[in-house]
């Protein structure tokens, strides 16, 4: 499959989601979502630590799962961990289930409030008010996808803010309102 269709693909179900067309249940399979698990791969850059868990179960999260991934997405300046939003996890398994790719290397997760305000006086490009700091962004990129086809992938999809930093080498992902740059 060439990139083009690819993207082609992915943008058509996207637009089928969002048309109500078809759900999400048939992109996760026969068995819908009330049955099955959903889960993540991450790596943090960052910290080196690995995590593999079923987030999601049956159609329910699980409590434990959801703690260990607030844990490896914390502020890793800081060591603050919060919570991260379920919907962004969702939008996550989706990306590894739609590129068939098992794991996400993690730039950036949660920023506690003074960790995004120190790197917005020295970095540009920091929004002062970020998702981050909500638990509902995150950095990413996957290893064998380009980051031109993630972005595409992910503007496609429609969930959220969609960031592209080639030269930083990675996408920013967030729960707010659709919009990319």
């Amino acid at each position: 499959m060439t990139r083009r269709h690819f993207i082609k693909s992915v943008g058509y179900m996207g637009f089928m989601l969002i048309t109500g067309s078809v759900s999400f249940a048939s992109l996760y399979g026969s068995r819908g979502l009330t049955e099955g698990a959903k889960w993540l791969n991450l790596y943090s850059l960052n910290t080196g630590e690995s995590l593999k868990t079923v987030f999601w179960l049956d159609g329910v999260y699980i409590d434990g799962a959801l703690q260990e991934i607030n844990h490896i997405l914390r502020d890793y300046r800081s060591g603050e961990v919060a919570p991260i939003d379920v919907k962004l996890l969702d939008l996550l398994y989706l990306i590894t289930k739609l590129t068939g790719k098992d794991r996400i290397v993690v730039i950036s997760g949660y920023r506690s409030p003074s960790t995004n305000a120190y790197l917005h006086r020295v970095k540009k490009g920091v929004a002062k008010d970020s998702y981050h700091t909500l638990g509902k962004a995150v950095d990413i990129r996957i290893e064998g996808v380009s980051l031109d086809t993630l972005r595409d992938l992910a503007v496609s999809l429609r969930a959220g803010g969609v960031g592209y930093y080639p030269r930083s080498g990675f996408v920013h992902l967030d729960t707010g309102a659709f919009r990319y740059w």
